[in-house]
């Protein structure tokens, strides 16, 4: 027998296990609940042909239609799952809660599958996703210039047991003109918040939450307006990375990608970086000479973050002296502080 869940239900039972969203694949694309997998009852196109028959001709030929397709379909659905290692407990949803997850949870329960659906269905999840953002969370800044290797801080901080939010990586972004390169296509905003929203429900409310300093805008994605209203109130930990050190770090890790990217990167950035500056930084790319590029840039950017920072309250702002881009001993630097 299919049961359904709410939301709160449906997200707590269905971790580990198999989430079949059975929309269609533009609207999985779009966005959708993250770590499921797509088995889509209609085509793209055979979803538009049920809507216009719906609009044009009413619900009874749209259910025709639908029925048209519906065999085979199923019969794909359930292929789908033996290749995803045919699991026999599902979580089914669609849009709404309605037909699409319905007749399929149906067919599967005849197959023999322990199946739950999502009450509502995916739009309910949307609901849940905006709500955790009103909420208020224990957040802790990890702060400093470009090129003190924050995102590795982060890493380290997690494996010494902190709880910690990747923005970057879930924006596919680094946050500079620069931060796609080598990343992964971006998340819509959609799905980018329910990355987001998941993260923050796993996390424990009662622990400090490590989130890096972040302009609002990462990439083709925007931090929720009451989530980073938060991240603007909580204290930062700066590491404070001498230039020299830092430069050496990202001629390392940037130094590597295409020179005309970095000249597209560079000329996105011209009318703020100066004539004279994009100039000279477009003529040591040439040159192939990416330390004195990366300088002028790196010096831009600590001029960028300087009036960002500046604009704190000062008491909230924590500086930890750090003499190397070293993660583990930064760290460490910065758990000794916070203790």
């Amino acid at each position: 027998m299919v049961q359904r869940l709410s939301v709160e239900e449906f997200l707590a039972k269905s971790k580990g296990k198999t989430i079949i969203d059975v929309r269609s694949p533009k609207e999985f694309l779009h966005a959708h609940i993250p770590n499921a997998i797509s088995l889509p009852l209609f085509s793209d196109e055979e979803r538009a042909e049920v809507g216009t028959a719906y609009k044009q001709k009413g619900r009874e030929e749209a259910m025709l239609i639908g029925l048209k397709h519906y065999g085979v379909n199923m019969q794909r659905i359930i292929s789908g799952i033996k290749e995803n290692g045919n699991p026999k407990e599902l979580y089914v949803h669609c849009w709404r809660g309605g037909m699409r997850s319905g007749v399929v949870s149906w067919m599967l329960d005849l197959f023999g599958y322990k199946v739950f659906t999502l009450e509502k269905g995916y739009k309910s999840f949307r609901h849940f996703v905006l709500a955790q953002f009103e909420k208020k969370y224990p957040l802790q800044i990890l702060g400093g210039r470009t090129g003190s290797a924050k995102t590795l801080v982060l890493i380290e901080l997690q494996k010494k047991n902190q709880q910690v939010i990747d923005l970057e990586g879930k924006a596919n972004h680094k946050g500079s003109a620069f931060g796609a390169l080598g990343e992964a296509p971006p998340p819509s905003q959609e799905q980018f918040e329910n990355f987001l929203a998941l993260e923050l429900l796993n996390c424990d409310s009662a622990k400090p939450i490590w989130l890096e300093d972040e302009s609002q805008r990462i990439g083709w994605v925007n931090i929720p307006n009451n989530m980073w209203a938060q991240m603007r109130e909580a204290k930062v930990f700066y590491l404070d990375v001498p230039f020299e050190e830092r430069l050496e770090y990202i001629v390392e890790n940037y130094g590597v990608f295409d020179v005309e990217h970095l000249k597209d990167a560079t000329n996105r950035i011209s009318q703020k970086l100066g004539g004279l500056n994009t100039k000279l930084t477009l003529q040591f790319l040439d040159e192939k000479n990416f330390t004195e590029a990366f300088r002028i840039l790196l010096h831009y950017y600590d001029k960028f973050y300087d009036r960002a920072t500046d604009k704190r309250e000062v008491s909230s702002v924590q500086k930890i002296g750090c003499e190397e881009i070293s993660p583990e001993k930064n760290a460490q630097k910065i758990l000794e502080t916070v203790l």
